[in-house]
């Protein structure tokens, strides 16, 4: 059963686990689950997704019962009007807080405007040398992404150096291969935290929530970061 974390007469939201397509897709032969048939099965009615999330990444994913719904959802999307957060956990020390403006390319070259805002809560270490660092350095990180980029939030981290742990192809391949074969990680370390947004029948302020999946919690604790921290993480 999909976790059903907020449900109106127009709209429903999942924490969506790690590794389970939003819909079914050509570039996925292997997938046999998806979450648009689950949860349409799950509540007995037709569902529209008005957003998407990459496959590895966890947390809100957003539905919409009707079409014209579906579509006014999108529209506060594409102008902006959804606050999105994200938890990651990523490679290396990150500053306290940063903004990153960096243009991102579209599959046929065009460059679009990318910004993100992030803030660091944690950071931890563990005691295996990478390359010239003797230790494997991390942050857990809040990020806010303003535009809506394909993979912005991966490539805009791997662009200042502090790739998501899980990530590829944008992250490391030493330590996506250390956290894979001695801790058995498929996953990535992304987790789409909150949407807040105005109900585009009712007006009405929601802001929808989601905890952390099972793996991200145990990838953190492996890392020594405090699962206190996490639970506790801001949504503001």
């Amino acid at each position: 059963m999909l976790e059903i974390v907020y449900q109106d007469n127009d709209l429903i939201a999942i924490n969506k686990p790690h590794g389970l397509l939003v819909h079914r897709s050509k570039l996925a032969n292997d997938a046999k689950e998806f979450a648009l048939q689950l949860l349409r099965d799950q509540v007995g009615k037709h569902v529209n997704p008005v957003h998407r999330l990459d496959r590895k990444t966890g947390g809100v994913l957003l539905f919409a019962f009707s079409k014209e719904v579906e579509i006014e959802m999108q529209k506060q999307f594409q102008e902006g009007l959804v606050e999105k957060k994200y938890l990651a956990i990523v490679r290396g020390f990150t500053p306290d807080e940063m903004e990153i403006d960096y243009p991102l390319a579209k599959e046929n070259g065009t460059l679009q405007e990318a910004f993100t805002m992030f803030r660091t809560l944690e950071r931890a270490e563990i005691p295996v040398q990478f390359g010239k660092h003797p230790t494997g350095r991390y942050s857990l990180v809040e990020a806010n992404p303003k535009t809506g980029r394909m993979h912005q939030l991966r490539k805009h981290f791997a662009h200042i150096f502090h790739p998501i742990i899980g990530d590829r192809p944008h992250g490391c391949n030493k330590q996506n291969r250390y956290f894979k074969e001695h801790y058995h990680m498929n996953t990535m370390l992304l987790h789409a935290s909150s949407l807040a947004f105005v109900h585009p029948l009712t007006a009405e302020h929601i802001n929808i929530t989601a905890s952390l999946q099972p793996e991200f919690e145990r990838t953190a604790t492996i890392m020594g970061l405090n699962l206190e921290a996490l639970h506790n993480f801001s949504v503001k």
